[in-house]
């Protein structure tokens, strides 16, 4: 039976998270929270169905915003009907459209996804190397000095000039700049010739996966094929050093970022998991 997700279902969908947790393959966008509580206010404001039989939750899918439209939670499913599950989240996405994401070896999900309407927009790669393969090479080149802070204006014409991909961070208030980078699990690391940045690289620790992820690395175009990119990973893993717990350092780069996907095999990365991602239009029928 497919039903709203209920207050006493919170156990059995972190189980159902957990198993998907186990397996690489049964990846897919998912609720961050792996606590009762914390799931249970991650999922207040959304649309959560579960799949259940006298068991218990066999599936779990949920709909949030996300950019233009909403964005698919799951499905995470061991054993539930996903296809009618998926059928039930569409019904209500008012003409928006709608994003899911999951991994490249989760060819159940995947054939459901675009059985529902979904196309795939593109595969995101990721790559990690240990950060004692870098930390050697960190230090500003000749001529050069490192910070660990930009001004907003700086930081946003270097991220203007190397991406759009996040726009909405170029709309940040400095209050919600200056409140993103206080957080303890961020951290900037740039490059500057003067007063001028050249690059930087942006980083989030996952202490629990002993990992840091460098979500963003930005080189001036004009700057470009002078080596600052390797520098700046190394910087990233000197940086990433100082948590305790953390020993590798994650990049990703979209299927048609060539030059990205060079930069990382130069500087020793290996590759570690792919995500796909898809879009179903607003306007198909349900």
């Amino acid at each position: 039976m497919i039903r709203p997700m209920l207050a006493t279902d919170v156990p059995d969908v972190l189980a159902l998270l957990t198993w998907m947790d186990d397996a690489p393959e049964r990846e897919v966008f998912s609720p961050d929270a792996r606590d009762p509580r914390e799931l249970q206010t991650e999922c207040e404001d959304n649309l959560c169905l579960v799949d259940v039989d006298e068991e218990g939750v066999l599936a779990y899918c949920a709909l949030s915003p996300f950019r233009d439209g909403l964005v698919l939670e799951g499905p995470v499913s061991d054993g539930g009907h996903v296809q009618a599950l998926l059928g039930r989240a569409l019904a209500h996405t008012d003409g928006l459209p709608v994003y899911a994401f999951s991994a490249q070896d989760n060819v159940p999900v995947r054939a459901a996804l675009e059985a529902a309407g979904f196309a795939p927009m593109h595969t995101t790669d990721f790559y990690s190397v240990p950060l004692s393969h870098l930390t050697p090479q960190a230090c500003a080149p000749a001529g050069h000095r490192i910070a660990r802070k930009l001004p907003i204006a700086a930081y946003r014409e270097l991220f203007k000039s190397s991406e759009d991909a996040w726009a909405g961070r170029l709309t940040w208030t400095p209050e919600q700049f200056d409140g993103h980078f206080a957080r303890d699990d961020v951290r900037l690391v740039a490059l500057l010739r003067g007063d001028r940045p050249v690059g930087f690289a942006e980083l989030e620790f996952c202490p629990e996966d002993a990992r840091a992820d460098v979500t963003y690395l930005a080189v001036h175009p004009a700057e470009r094929g002078q080596g600052y990119g390797l520098k700046l990973l190394a910087l990233a893993a000197a940086e990433a050093d100082t948590h305790p717990e953390v020993r590798t350092l994650r990049v990703r780069a979209h299927d048609h970022m060539k030059p990205a996907r060079a930069l990382y095999a130069r500087a020793g990365f290996t590759h570690c998991r792919s995500i796909v991602t898809y879009m179903r239009d607003g306007d198909e029928d349900v």
